[in-house]
């Protein structure tokens, strides 16, 4: 943001954390904001949030993740699970939208050089040195792509989500969205504290960017009926009952979407 104002110029990215400027002075008091306060059953206590303070972040779910044409798809993986989270993910993402609250689209997106992944990251993905890994090229059903390389088909989300122009899109090449990434600054600019995870693996990058978003101070609520993943059931039990005794605390999408209703 940077425009003209009869106080002078509004300096900002976005509308909740700027200066007004002019040629011989500076005023740095924020805007005030009204809170807005939402009651919400959670686990394993439930939660009053302010919506105006809240955000959503949904991760990684692309093509390469859940499409049936895409790279674990190819490898003989059930992805109708994460397939599953498109409709409560719109349903929170609207509702969430039509309150001012940001939503967060937090993918892997791989440089094409691989110069940014240590072998210990590369290695999950590539444990015997026979497979593509990340950024390697695969050939699918959609055809011969490199997986995960940021602005590729594989990277991108798949079109049974819906998008808004102004959602923000941000790059992950971790298990965790905050390390070596924008995520937390942004957050911090937008004045969130209370955030919402959706996405897949519940268990890798949904619950390691929650731990970190935890660690980072902030309020963390992860969408039990917006998650999925490949793992087996007692790892969705584990992740869930970590994030309920240290992390945060889980609700679901009909008791979100519910309680902003209700605000």
């Amino acid at each position: 943001m940077n425009k003209n104002s009869n106080a002078g110029s509004v300096l900002g990215a976005t509308d909740r954390n700027f200066y007004r400027v002019s040629e011989n002075f500076v005023d740095m008091r924020r805007p005030a904001r009204v809170s807005k306060s939402v009651e919400l059953e959670a686990q394993s206590q439930s939660v009053v949030f302010d919506v105006h303070r809240a955000a959503i972040i949904i991760i990684d779910m692309q093509n390469d993740f859940c499409a049936p044409d895409g790279w674990v798809a190819s490898m003989g993986i059930d992805v109708t699970p994460a397939q599953a989270l498109s409709s409560p993910i719109n349903d929170v993402t609207g509702a969430l939208r039509a309150l001012g609250a940001p939503v967060i689209w937090l993918n892997w997106g791989v440089r094409p050089d691989r110069h940014n992944l240590s072998p210990g990251t590369l290695h999950p993905f590539n444990p015997n040195g026979l497979a593509p890994g990340l950024a390697g090229e695969i050939t699918t059903a959609h055809g011969t792509y490199n997986v995960l390389e940021e602005s590729g088909w594989g990277a991108a989300i798949i079109d049974e989500l819906d998008q808004a122009a102004d959602d923000i899109q941000i790059s992950k090449h971790r298990i965790s969205g905050f390390w070596d990434t924008p995520l937390d600054s942004v957050l911090k600019n937008l004045d969130v504290n209370t955030i919402f995870f959706a996405g897949v693996n519940a268990d890798h990058c949904v619950l390691g960017t929650q731990m970190d978003a935890n660690f980072h101070g902030y309020d963390t609520i992860m969408l039990e009926d917006c998650v999925a993943t490949t793992s087996p059931d007692f790892c969705m039990q584990a992740t869930l009952h970590n994030v309920r005794f240290c992390f945060g605390f889980t609700s679901t999408s009909a008791q979100l979407t519910a309680a902003l209703s209700a605000a």
